[in-house]
């Protein structure tokens, strides 16, 4: 699922309040990952983010959110894989 195309309602829903803006940097200790693999799942579109200019910009909750799918979607993987 790329994310690179969602809208602000469906990455943020209504009913909750603006959190954290990550930029690359936080966002590469946030996810304890080097900023080049970071750049790389976001030019593919598999996180969601935001280009501000030429800077990327992240919202914490989406981030949490795509982590808690990702790791669903695995452990689905995983359980269908192993019957």
């Amino acid at each position: 699922m790329g994310y690179s195309n969602l809208t602000a309602k469906e990455v943020f829903p209504v009913y909750e309040k603006p959190g954290d803006v990550l930029t690359i940097e936080e966002l590469s200790i946030y996810l304890k990952i080097p900023k080049s693999t970071l750049y790389k799942v976001v030019r593919e579109g598999k996180i969601p983010s935001q280009k501000v200019g030429r800077h990327w910009r992240f919202l914490k909750v989406a981030i949490d959110r795509w982590l808690e799918e990702t790791r669903l979607e695995e452990f689905e993987l995983k359980k269908d894989i192993d019957g």
